[in-house]
């Protein structure tokens, strides 16, 4: 499902193909897991051991005939992404990551700006949804800036299953975060 590629802020967006899965899978673990992710302020790293990610589950959301992986480019460089999902009346919204050492200047507002103006104007999405880790709560309040709501509804962490990570604490869980669009 791809789509011309636009322009903002120097940045060009495009959907992602099954050639960037390797470099995408090195971004979203660069940004989430091991001693790499520290140079950011997105970093799981205390919580979560293991991986983030893998190419099977990069592979699904780049195929994903109801879906998108858009990858953020800065002069041909990968520099950003997320997963945008349609689902019926909303866009699911996941697998953001920034480069570490780019994080922290306004390029993760860029790029979820550029989700969701793609996921009203392309899909007609009356919302956003996104599940957080609640231990995030300085990534909770990043997005509730950016106008999403906590909704409290909650879903347990896939403790055993390694594809989502090695926990280090026994209280993990998701909440569920909707913003309206458009």
């Amino acid at each position: 499902m791809n789509t011309p590629a636009t322009r903002t802020a120097a940045l060009t967006y495009r959907g992602a193909t099954e050639a960037d899965v390797e470099p995408l899978v090195a971004l979203i673990e660069s940004a989430y897991r091991g001693d790499a992710s520290r140079a950011g302020w997105t970093t799981e790293a205390d919580i979560l051991g293991g991986q983030r990610t893998d190419p099977e589950g990069v592979t699904a959301v780049v195929r994903n005939a109801d879906g998108r992986m858009m990858v953020a480019e800065r002069d041909g460089e990968l520099i950003a992404c997320c997963q945008l999902e349609r689902r019926g009346d909303h866009a699911y919204f996941g697998m953001f990551a920034v480069r570490p050492g780019q994080q922290g200047g306004g390029l993760g507002k860029m790029v979820l700006a550029e989700a969701e103006r793609f996921a009203a104007a392309e899909w007609a999405a009356r919302e956003m949804h996104m599940t957080v880790i609640t231990a995030r709560e300085e990534l909770i309040a990043w997005y509730e800036r950016r106008g999403y709501a906590r909704t409290g509804r909650r879903t347990p962490f896939p403790y055993g299953d390694e594809r989502f990570g090695v926990p280090r604490r026994p209280d993990l869980e998701f909440e569920l975060l909707v913003k309206p669009l458009g």
